[in-house]
């Protein structure tokens, strides 16, 4: 491989926005490094892609030659300092980073990456509550930011406020209501919840997670437990509701099963036998919680 080749692999992996950090300084260290004159004006993208992947191998050598590079360049620019305050994040240099960070959105309160990267410092420093309280002033400015209301979502779980990160999820449900992942997620709060009512909202997301996706298999485990705790929470369920339910758990544990068979061909009878006692319990453990 030539120097190239090697700068029109960085570009396809620039424009498909794939990372492969580690391919990226290898292809630096090879090819790059010595040639990045004839590369013209694209020696600056280089330098700014290799250099944030030089930040994820912790290769501190490259980033200092790509920083060097740039700030030479561009000694003023919102995009190096960026940069700068990433590798100080790298050096657990929390405040230097914080105020590299204050000193961009100042000039530039439009401008979303810095704000992204103060939630993720005050995050590593475990200051939760603040890097909340962070992120909720950046989606008033940067309502349709997806990544930000899961971040949002992760953030109030670590908490144990299920109700904030279920609200946080039903967002993500209007930006994006055919992801499987994103109704499951949505369900598997509803269920930590707990509650009949929560329990059938976590039921019909579960659902509408398998029918965008039959294959999610959390999905199939979370409706068969869903279905099980609807059925025996309450003794006044109307007599439709309670066969909608047993149906549900029917119809779950020969999905889960028929899966099983997929995957391991003709499975053992003592397999199969392992696998139904599991299911067993698990609707055993949910008739036992009401």
């Amino acid at each position: 491989m030539g120097w190239g080749e090697a700068r029109d692999k960085l570009r396809s992996w620039r424009e498909e926005n794939e990372r492969r950090s580690l391919e990226v300084v290898d292809l630096w260290d090879n090819y790059l490094q010595s040639n990045i004159h004839k590369l013209g004006d694209e020696r600056l993208l280089v330098w700014e892609q290799v250099c944030v992947a030089a930040l994820d191998c912790n290769r501190m050598d490259v980033v200092d030659v790509c920083l060097v590079s740039l700030a030479t360049e561009f000694p003023s620019s919102m995009r190096v300092r960026k940069l700068q305050a990433m590798k100080m994040e790298a050096l657990e240099k929390y405040d230097e980073a914080l105020e590299l960070l204050d000193q961009i959105i100042k000039r530039d309160e439009t401008n979303a990456a810095p704000r992204k990267r103060r939630v993720a410092i005050l995050k590593a420093k475990g200051r939760i509550m603040e890097a909340i309280k962070e992120l909720n002033e950046y989606l008033k400015k940067f309502m349709s930011d997806k990544e930000a209301w899961q971040e949002l979502c992760e953030l109030y779980l670590l908490e144990q406020d299920y109700a904030k990160a279920a609200f946080c999820m039903e967002e993500l449900i209007l930006h994006n209501p055919h992801n499987h992942l994103v109704h499951q997620r949505y369900a598997d709060i509803k269920y930590t919840q707990g509650g009949l009512e929560n329990m059938e909202v976590a039921r019909a997301h579960y659902c509408l997670a398998l029918k965008l996706n039959q294959n999610n298999m959390r999905a199939l485990y979370g409706l068969l437990l869903a279905a099980t705790n609807v059925s025996s929470m309450t003794k006044s369920l109307s007599a439709p509701k309670k066969k909608e339910c047993s149906k549900l758990i029917a119809w779950a544990s020969k999905q889960i099963r028929n899966r099983y068979e997929e995957v391991s061909g003709r499975s053992p009878e003592c397999e199969l036998e392992a696998l139904s006692g599991m299911l067993g319990s698990l609707q055993i453990t949910g008739s036992q919680s009401s």
